[in-house]
Formats: structure tokens, sequence, C-alpha cells
């Protein structure tokens, strides 16, 4: 068994392993910003400084994590394959091996990982025709506004209204939004 390449290996594996606990312990604190890429100065694929449109960043294989990991687990192999008897080549057959199969199993579940995230965005827009309930009393010939609670996207919204009816529509009341005036403000009308 050579001994240089028994330290590169545990060398490697501790190195990797401590890169990867640093990292899970601070991601339990709190303090994972998703700057996980290796080139930090350089604006992420996707987002509005960059210049593209589309966000599919792709499998992500140079981020701290999935390097780390190959680096772990290239040390790790490589010791176990010196541990079992195999020359110097074979051992770093295996480990590279080992190495490569982590980079691309880290690289391709954080991919998986980040295609859970949802903006949760609620369209305003999509509130026109859908009947609502006064929340606040509207006055009549767009004299102030009031308030109505809408049903969107299967989520309940608060929004300014007026109305151009001839008399103020009370609290309790049903109305159709008719229009939307602002990102939070609709026109309303009395169902009956």
């Amino acid at each position: 068994m050579d001994l240089s390449l028994l330290s590169v290996f545990l060398g490697c594996a501790a190195l990797g392993g401590l890169v990867l606990l640093v990292q899970t312990v601070l991601l339990l604190l709190g303090h994972d910003d998703g700057g996980d890429t290796l080139a930090e100065g350089a604006p992420e694929i996707g987002n509005a400084g960059s210049g593209e449109i589309h966000g599919d960043d792709g499998l992500g294989l140079l981020s701290i994590r999935s390097v780390a990991s190959f680096f772990c687990f290239f040390g790790l192999g490589g010791w176990m394959a010196l541990a079992q008897g195999m020359g110097n080549g074979a051992a770093l057959l295996v480990g590279v091996a080992a190495g490569l199969v982590m980079l691309f199993a880290v690289a391709w579940l954080f991919s998986l990982q980040k295609k859970l995230h949802s903006a949760g965005n609620m369209d305003t827009a999509n509130a026109v025709g859908n009947t609502a309930r006064v929340y606040i009393r509207i006055p009549a010939h767009n004299a102030g506004k009031g308030k109505v609670q809408v049903l969107v996207q299967g989520r309940t919204g608060e929004f300014q209204a007026c109305t151009r009816a001839a008399r103020d529509l009370e609290s309790g009341s049903e109305v159709r939004i008719v229009k939307q005036i602002t990102l939070d403000t609709f026109e309303v009308e009395p169902l009956s």
C-alpha cells in the first residue's frame, strides 16, 4: 500500500467531507442564500440581471456541493480500493468513478430540488368576471372606494373596489368584478 497515495485519498475525503459538513450546518442555521455556484461574480442564468430570459440553469455540475461530494467520495473510494489490496492505478480509477457518480448524483438531486420552487404569485387580472363579497361598503357613483374579497387562483384576496352603480354596495352583498383598474383595484357591479 502506497502511503503517499493513501494520504491523498484521506485528505480529499476529509476536505470534501468537511466542506459538506460546514454547508449542512450553515443550511440548518438558515445561512444558505442559494448562491451555490463557483462563479460568484457572474449573474445567475435566468435572473433579471443576466440578460437571459429562460431560468433553467441545467444540472449545476460545478456547484460547491457537487465538487465537494466528488472529492469526498473520490477519497473514500480510493481509500477503500487500497484497503482491498488493489494497485495504485486501480485505486485511482475506483476513486474517480466513485467521485464522478456522486458529482452527478448530487447535481441531479439539487436540480430536482430547484424545480420544486414556486413563486406563488397571484395574477389579479384573473379576478375579472368572478363573484366577490363586499368587505367594506363601496360608495355609489365612484364617490370612493371600498373593499371586496374574491377567490382568485384558489386563494381569497382582498382588493379595493369602486362602482358606477346608483346605490351604495353594502358590506356582505355579492358583486361581480367588471374590470381591473390597477393591480389591486377593481370596478364592480351589483349582482341584483
